[in-house]
């Protein structure tokens, strides 16, 4: 399954993805608006324009996610021809496909994708994790993570009003099955080959541990941040 989580639209959004000349990653508006199968880009411009917002909110500074320029595209016979486009970094990317059409199988490949990577690079600038060397380190780093902010987001989802246990385990499983597809805890189980007693983040590689670190933090921020209360 660590691998699984990084499959779905990884290569199709890798494909897209661009260097510049100081070997900086970047995708573009017009490749997402077709790969996030809009029809026509300017339909895909509020998408960007609330992708935009959603930046502010958090407190960056729109200009260093979403860049005006212009590409050069072919008009036959050798001929060229300069359209506006939007040079997006990884951030920007995951905005949008928070606020793109939710409807859409590729949208939710996008959320999925763009979500793992955000979250493993901001732990890969962690100095930390960087002195760590094999797979096995990495692994066991992001399981105490998890164990960390599973403490922080039990006492969260508490105090919005999940008490008992069952409650917080129907909690946990609507966690999971926003990340898998719809998968409960038991489906993952079964698709690990999993023992009822054995623990499903004690069986996760260090990709797979990101993503489900990103839920944990992002969903206790959200508790938290909205004040949200009741089951």
């Amino acid at each position: 399954m660590a691998n699984e989580l990084s499959k779905p639209g990884s290569s199709l959004f890798e494909q897209l993805k661009r260097v510049d000349d100081k070997g900086n990653e970047y995708w573009t508006a017009r490749d997402m608006a077709k790969v996030l199968e809009y029809s026509e880009y300017r339909h895909f411009q509020p998408v960007i324009v609330k992708a935009k917002e959603a930046s502010k909110n958090s407190g960056h500074k729109s200009e260093d996610h979403f860049e005006d320029i212009l590409d050069m595209i072919e008009i036959g016979k050798g001929g060229q021809r300069g359209v506006e486009n939007i040079k997006l970094s990884r951030y920007a990317c995951y905005l949008i496909v928070q606020n793109a059409d939710p409807s859409k199988e590729v949208v939710a490949l996008g959320q999925t994708y763009f979500a793992v990577q955000t979250r493993l690079r901001e732990i890969q600038q962690m100095d930390e994790y960087n002195r760590l060397s094999t797979e096995d380190e990495k692994r066991l780093f992001l399981r105490n993570e998890m164990a960390k902010h599973n403490t922080q987001l039990a006492a969260a989802a508490k105090n919005a009003g999940v008490t008992g246990s069952l409650d917080y385990a129907i909690f946990q499983n609507h966690g999971y099955m926003g990340l898998y597809g719809g998968l409960d805890a038991k489906g993952i189980h079964k698709r690990k080959g999993l023992k009822k007693s054995q623990q499903i983040l004690d069986h996760m590689g260090s990709t797979e541990l990101a993503a489900n670190l990103f839920r944990a933090t992002q969903t206790e921020e959200k508790l938290r941040r909205e004040n949200i209360k009741g089951k």
